[in-house]
């Protein structure tokens, strides 16, 4: 499998990291975040949605579709991967990313256990919000009004179990002191709940 995979003893789920434009596999901010979930037991994975090439073309970084289709094909590889078989999944997305795990966790066949979305744009995923499932939770920067408005938009749209938490005096890349913290700990909580949901 491409990426990189991180399973604990004893995992509880595996959350699929999808990252925001101009971003990768390597971004400092998700790899931290991955981190604070594996310290609480879950598995994590990280993984490139664009080669460098497709990146250099700015309109696939805004491909919500194409985007989607590659997270469907690495949490299918996933499911078929010995560490992980079994194990709930969820959707952990950034920017963009979050557009493409709300599209891809859509998808009638793909169960998801539930998602996070962090600085995301979830109003990327257009009507497809409404076949959302999994329990999704919005985490924006209370200095960040622009996307404050889009999520509580998005939110009209979601049927599936939802919440919207602002982290207070943070941006859209959460570069204060304490917000990236806060994010992970939303999310590791998030998660935590719904992969002990049967």
């Amino acid at each position: 499998m491409t990426g990189d995979l991180v399973v604990p003893d004893a995992a509880r789920g595996v959350v699929v990291f999808a990252h925001g434009s101009g971003s990768g596999r390597l971004s400092p901010r998700n790899r931290y975040v991955a981190e604070v979930l594996n310290k609480a037991g879950l598995g994590t994975l990280l993984f490139d949605l664009l080669t460098p090439e497709e990146e250099a073309d700015r309109a696939n970084v805004f491909d919500i579709g194409l985007l989607a289709g590659r997270l469907l094909e690495r949490t299918e590889e996933l499911r078929g991967n010995e560490e992980a078989a079994g194990l709930p999944i969820g959707y952990f997305g950034a920017s963009t990313g979050a557009a493409a795990a709300l599209w891809a966790a859509a998808e009638p066949d793909n169960r998801i256990a539930a998602i996070v979305s962090r600085g995301g744009r979830p109003d990327l995923a257009g009507k497809r919000l409404a076949a959302v499932r999994a329990p999704t939770l919005l985490i924006v920067g209370g200095r960040d009004p622009i996307v404050i408005d889009l999520n509580e938009e998005a939110q009209r749209h979601l049927s599936a179990e939802h919440r919207l938490t602002v982290v207070p005096g943070a941006t859209h890349l959460f570069e204060e002191p304490g917000a990236l913290e806060s994010v992970a700990e939303h999310a590791r909580d998030w998660f935590t709940t719904y992969f002990n949901v049967p």
